[in-house]
């Protein structure tokens, strides 16, 4: 059954119902580039559809505080063990409702208002959450931020080694919102260990690539780790905690009563099926996919001029610095949008321009490889944008686009649509 267009939904709200199924059809009619968005399975969309929601669960399997737990125990147990099988790790918390709450958790575990955080800068690719000025952890915490070479773009770990050294933090971040290249987590945890600071790998964009042996794992080497559920793992919209279990109890206390109150447990079921589905062999030949689409993608705008972030990839994700281009990133979304390509607008490092008209935009490839495209639809795709980002302005050509690949689109199902 298509979930999207349930008879029980249209008969009571059809207003609503119109809205999901025009906004299920945009899902199908254009390349979704947003590197944080992917599509689930049908599957998974049917267990966050299922009664579960029904049920408030304060605690954890075993300890709760209403009755009538029985399944709902056995769900969130299994989605911990498929977790630790998956990840390797010794602990999982699978309650957080999302990656920032999941970190907001751990901060509240593990620190003290007024402790030193040494994190990525959000300009340079970090993450709000790492302790930007403007939230909870920037303001409860004293927050020292690391960036990427000017020559390179890359992270400089004598740097962070150097600045560890000098601020002696009590937990240091690793992870990024928009950074393009392999996170090197033995050498982040060489400089935890050497300053006797906690290490924090938040891998909320690189989870799936982990789970599908792409990317290096942060699990042997993190005190704690992080994790949305939805992007390149492909699982509901929910966060996840991975640690030692030397941390265990106080993680745990840190999500519930800390930090939330019931679970979600049609999320927790939803991640349960990612999480096997993350287990199947055809999983890892995705995650491989995803790398190598980026790949074949990020050199095809190279032929074109368009000048990357540290010259490339090595995960899912490009950050595209359209200075050279003279557009600013903004003008060129919106113009891609109309041409039926869907990215975000984004900061690059050493940006000159303000945060929300930036010089950059930021494309990924999970959602396009979730449909099944491969090298030839990258070569397509990079050929359009350049086009529109050489003409904004020309309507009839977004309009052109858009059909065009409206019409490639239908020739690649999306998957839980």
């Amino acid at each position: 059954m298509d979930l999207n267009a349930h008879p029980a939904l249209r008969a009571a709200d059809p207003t609503l119902a119109d809205l999901i199924a025009l906004e299920a059809q945009r899902q199908r009619d254009v390349l979704r580039l947003i590197p944080s968005e992917n599509y689930a399975s049908t599957a998974v969309a049917a267990a966050t559809a299922s009664c579960l929601a029904n049920k408030y669960s304060e605690g954890y399997p075993g300890k709760r505080y209403y009755q009538g737990q029985q399944y709902i125990d056995a769900v969130e147990q299994l989605a911990i063990d498929r977790a630790k099988a998956v990840f390797g790790a010794e602990h999982v918390n699978v309650q957080p409702y999302s990656g920032s709450p999941a970190n907001l958790a751990v901060y509240f575990a593990l620190l003290q208002t007024g402790d030193r955080i040494l994190s990525m800068s959000l300009p340079h690719g970090g993450h709000l959450t790492h302790g930007w000025n403007v939230t909870i952890s920037g303001r409860l915490h004293d927050v020292k931020q690391y960036g990427v070479r000017p020559d390179t773009h890359r992270i400089d770990y004598a740097e962070v080694r150097q600045m560890a050294l000098e601020h002696k933090p009590k937990m240091i971040i690793c992870g990024a919102s928009a950074y393009p290249r392999t996170l090197d987590f033995a050498a982040f945890a060489e400089i935890a260990r050497e300053v006797g600071a906690l290490l924090l790998a938040d891998i909320a964009h690189i989870s799936g690539l982990v789970a599908g042996g792409v990317h290096p794992s942060p699990v042997p080497y993190a005190d704690v780790v992080t994790t949305t559920t939805h992007k390149t793992l492909r699982g509901p919209r929910g966060g996840m905690i991975m640690c030692r279990e030397v941390h265990a109890k106080a993680i745990d206390r840190g999500v519930f009563p800390g930090n939330q109150g019931g679970p979600h447990n049609q999320t927790t079921a939803a991640l349960a099926v990612a999480l096997h589905e993350a287990a199947q062999p055809d999983f890892k030949v995705y995650a491989q996919r995803v790398v190598s689409n980026a790949k074949t993608l990020a050199d095809r705008l190279l032929t074109h001029g368009f000048s990357l972030v540290s010259g490339g990839t090595d995960n899912h994700l490009i950050l595209i610095d359209l200075n050279n281009k003279g557009v600013s990133g903004k003008v060129a979304a919106a113009a891609l949008e109309r041409a039926g390509i869907v990215c975000n607008a984004n900061s690059v490092p050493f940006d000159p321009r303000k945060p929300f008209d930036p010089s950059g935009i930021r494309i990924g490839t999970p959602a396009l490889t979730s449909r099944g495209m491969g090298a030839e639809e990258m070569v397509k795709l990079a050929d359009w944008m350049n086009a529109v980002v050489r003409a904004p302005d020309d309507t009839a050509l977004l309009d052109r686009t858009a059909n065009e690949i409206r019409a490639l689109c239908a020739g690649f199902p999306a998957p839980g649509l």
